[in-house]
């Protein structure tokens, strides 16, 4: 397992999801590289309506493969300004880029300061008991 696969320009939560900060108080949120790989081939994504609250540490949808159904857990509380109609329409987006055209959602941070519960590269790589290479 290589860091590159888990860029530091990301912050990580603990359940597999990545937060990149924008301006603004904005950010994306998708799932980093560990989940689309233990998930297998995603097949579906239930992602919430534009407007929607998301509360840190809660679901806000699910997303499955031939394996399993998992809920996706917000790493941080904002509105959903955007969701990836791309990726919702072609799931397989997440597992062949996660952490480009397979981000889910843009949202509005609405407790910025949430982002520092977040773990960057180096301690979710730690986290999960990986080295980086």
């Amino acid at each position: 397992m290589s860091a590159h696969q888990y860029p530091d320009d990301r912050l990580y939560h603990p359940d597999a999801l990545w937060l990149q900060l924008l301006a603004d108080d904005e950010a994306l949120v998708g799932i980093n590289d560990f989940a689309q790989t233990s998930l297998g081939e995603v097949m579906f994504i239930d992602l919430p309506r534009t407007g929607i609250l998301l509360r840190a540490g809660a679901s806000f949808g699910t997303i499955e493969s031939s394996k399993v159904v998992s809920d996706l857990i917000a790493p941080a509380s904002g509105s959903v300004l955007e969701i990836n109609q791309q990726a919702h329409g072609e799931p397989g987006l997440v597992n062949r880029d996660p952490y480009g055209a397979g981000w889910l959602l843009r949202i509005r941070l609405s407790a910025p300061d949430e982002i520092r519960n977040l773990l960057d590269a180096a301690r979710y790589l730690d986290h999960i008991g990986r080295a980086a290479a």
